[in-house]
């Protein structure tokens, strides 16, 4: 139910799938993925159980849900290699970063930084622009 276009379904299964690994019950792939994202950010583990919050960027806050998904969406263009380039790029600022987390932080920000400019522009996402604001992260 993650691929939902609805937020609260979204945050729902986010929500349930570290439930389930707090009570120890067996996951699904999707929720094991998640949870390994979850476990990297105890700042968030208390705060994706109020599936109904709201957080604010102009303020400073972080959104958790956006986030843990931001995490998601680049580990899954990383195991099907897509774009073209983006295997390398990742291994490339590891060599430089030393810090698998480190590095999907850098590349989550070109990821957020596309989307932005699409939503922005109405536009669809610009693969050109993604390759290039992550092959700027290396430099």
């Amino acid at each position: 139910m993650l691929f939902s276009q609805d937020r609260k379904q979204q945050r729902e299964f986010l929500a349930k799938a570290w439930q389930k690994y707090t009570n120890q019950q067996l996951l699904e792939p999707l929720e094991k993925e998640l949870v390994s994202i979850i476990k990297i950010h105890p700042e968030y583990q208390k705060r994706i159980s109020n599936i109904d919050s709201e957080y604010f960027p102009g303020h400073g806050e972080v959104n958790p849900f956006l986030h843990i998904n931001l995490h998601l969406a680049l580990r899954e263009q990383l195991s099907i290699k897509q774009p073209a380039g983006i295997k390398e790029t990742y291994q490339k600022l590891l060599d430089i970063h030393k810090d698998p987390h480190q590095v999907e932080h850098l590349m989550m920000d070109c990821i957020a930084q596309i989307i932005f400019i699409s939503q922005k522009n109405n536009a669809p996402i610009d693969k050109d622009a993604y390759l290039d604001c992550l092959k700027k992260q290396i430099n």
